[in-house]
């Protein structure tokens, strides 16, 4: 095994063990505070420091990656989580409401940086890593890995959502909370052991300006990015756990099913080099690929919204057998932009160009959490699930202004 596919593989088992964790957070919290009571909007809200927290540390997180190296700033994200775990632990439900949704508020923020900086330096690890290895093994591989990655990550995702449901069953919540920041601990100094410390570490840019100049295929992937995942997150975060716990299913039942959807979407995402073609300038197939699978993506949720409204059968059956299609699709999508964005990346400041895409990611993340929690308020699921058709309407139309040509990108 070459170096860099050491370090890949390192780098790749280190975010499992964090993404197992950050799943079953959400699962945690999500059913938890649904349990006591709490409103669909005040569910969403606990979620958005988490991800507003995210636009600035995936920026500054890829800033540091490339200034002070990838395995610092990975150790870092752990230890974070570990910290917001452990703050989050001691929320109490004697505590007043205010105070209860200040303090989880506040700590999902922290969960939010952790996140976010933990994705940033692991997703640039693998541009590194994969440049190495193609020097010492002369074989590109960098969509393999990517695509590899990513579903991977999302079905330990996966994997995450169905622990949660069963820890805060058979635990309840701060003992939870308590195991995971254990088991975190054990990966940090696994990383801390085994990964080269100066692993990524380039010239840093010197101003605002210089960090926010990326190329125009960066840029438009990122805007690409924000409706692509507000589009998921708009219906995903709050309506479709929460509608299928008010039709009768059980909080294991709920993890259980939303555990299975993500790990048939790692699964996908694994694999979508097959159903993408290739091409040799490693863009213009590739590009193609991503604008047909947008156009196909943006009439599912529509299609599910008057398959119910239409009272065809049970609605949370409905729900169910539209997800699949809807995630078969959207797991070819994310993973298509996230070898793009790789490919659009410079090699020199990696990090930085994708800590500038995943802060597109969060910011879309975020606007779908709240648009989550405010549509399903006004309108139920139906409300959710035409906020994400017109989301995919955006990414679509941005899709068909990205380059296809050369420029700032590796040909694999």
């Amino acid at each position: 095994m070459t170096a860099g596919a050491r370090n890949y593989a390192i780098v790749t088992a280190s975010y499992w063990g964090f993404t197992l964790t950050d799943g079953a957070l959400r699962m945690l919290v999500l059913l938890y505070f649904f349990q006591l009571g709490y409103s669909p909007f005040t569910l969403a809200f606990l979620f958005l420091l988490y991800e507003a927290a995210g636009i600035g540390a995936n920026m500054i997180g890829g800033w540091l990656a490339t200034r002070f190296g990838i395995t610092r700033m990975l150790m870092t994200g752990l230890a974070t989580q570990i910290a917001g775990f452990l703050v989050l632990s001691a929320v109490s439900p004697d505590w007043a409401a205010a105070l209860s949704v200040a303090w989880v508020v506040v700590a999902q923020g922290v969960c939010g940086v952790a996140k976010d900086l933990t994705k940033t330096a692991s997703k640039s690890a693998i541009k590194v890593a994969e440049a190495q290895a193609r020097k010492d093994a002369g074989e590109s591989r960098l969509f393999r890995w990517v695509a590899f990655f990513t579903g991977s990550k999302n079905a330990m995702k996966g994997f995450g959502f169905f622990l949660g449901g069963v820890l805060l069953q058979t635990l309840g919540f701060s003992q939870a909370l308590w195991v995971m920041a254990g088991a975190l601990a054990l990966v940090l100094a696994s990383v801390f052991l085994a990964l080269p410390r100066d692993m990524g570490k380039a010239k840093a840019s010197k101003s605002a300006k210089e960090l926010f100049a990326k190329s125009r295929g960066v840029n438009l992937l990122a805007a690409a990015r924000v409706a692509l995942f507000g589009a998921r997150d708009v219906w995903f975060v709050v309506g479709v756990p929460v509608f299928l716990y008010a039709n009768g299913w059980t909080f294991t039942m709920v993890g259980g099913f939303l555990a299975a959807w993500t790990i048939g979407y790692g699964a996908v995402q694994a694999a979508a080099p097959a159903f993408v073609k290739r091409s040799p300038d490693g863009l213009s197939a590739e590009v193609l690929g991503a604008r047909a699978w947008s156009f196909a993506l943006a009439a599912v949720p529509a299609l599910i919204a008057a398959a119910i409204a239409a009272d065809v059968g049970r609605p949370d059956l409905v729900l169910v057998a539209g997800l699949g299609i809807f995630g078969f699709a959207f797991a070819v999508n994310s993973s298509v932009h996230s070898y793009l964005i790789l490919a659009y990346a410079g090699s020199e400041k990696a990090a930085e160009d994708v800590g500038f895409y995943y802060a597109a990611n969060a910011a879309g993340r975020f606007t779908g959490t709240l648009l989550s929690g405010l549509l399903y308020q006004a309108g139920g699921i139906l409300a959710c699930l035409l906020g994400s058709a017109v989301m995919l309407a955006i990414c679509f139309a941005v899709t068909l202004a990205l380059p296809r040509g050369p420029g700032r990108q590796e040909v694999t």
